[in-house]
């Protein structure tokens, strides 16, 4: 005796409206686990998620594992090329094994095709608070200024030289 079919009282949620329109689609481009591209920056980390979406996945005749396909911009290509070791890695963490086995980049404009389907972000730069001594001397150079933008401009600017000073002058050569 099987039993009768529950009701549903309110609203379905609306993953569940989703889900198999969302699946199907991922297939026809060779997802077989859509997670690749809705966990994308979760898999890849934030910072390679900034810089390259996933694209399709390829797989060839008589060959082992698949290619996975990402769109960058040109300028990310370089950094994400020492990086696919990594990112293949971490894809194939995702499968649970070693589906990919080559990773092919393709380079864009910086919106990507179709109307600005493909935005990428730029990658937050790290930042750190300055040092106190060094805010001290950039305020310094620019307390002649009297047009206040024009002011905390030439202070940023000054704070990054000497910065980078600081940076120079810790590295000791051996």
């Amino acid at each position: 005796m099987s039993q009768p079919r529950r009701r549903s009282r309110g609203f379905r949620q609306a993953a569940s409206l989703v889900a198999e329109p969302i699946r199907h689609a991922a297939e026809g481009r060779g997802f077989a686990v859509a997670r690749l591209l809705t966990h994308w920056p979760e898999i890849a980390g934030p910072e390679v998620a900034t810089r390259a979406r996933p694209v399709k996945i390829a797989h060839g005749r008589g060959s082992f594992g698949a290619t996975l396909t990402l769109l960058t911009t040109g300028a990310a290509a370089p950094l994400l090329e020492m990086q696919l070791p990594a990112i293949r890695d971490r894809v194939n963490a995702c499968y649970g094994y070693n589906a990919i086995s080559r990773i092919v980049l393709t380079q864009t404009a910086p919106t990507g095709f179709a109307e600005g389907q493909a935005q990428f972000d730029a990658a937050p730069a790290p930042s750190r608070p300055p040092d106190p001594d060094t805010r001290r001397a950039a305020e310094a150079m620019a307390a002649g200024i009297t047009d206040p933008a024009l002011q905390a401009a030439v202070t940023r600017l000054a704070m990054l030289k000497l910065s980078r000073k600081d940076r120079t002058n810790r590295k000791a050569p051996r």
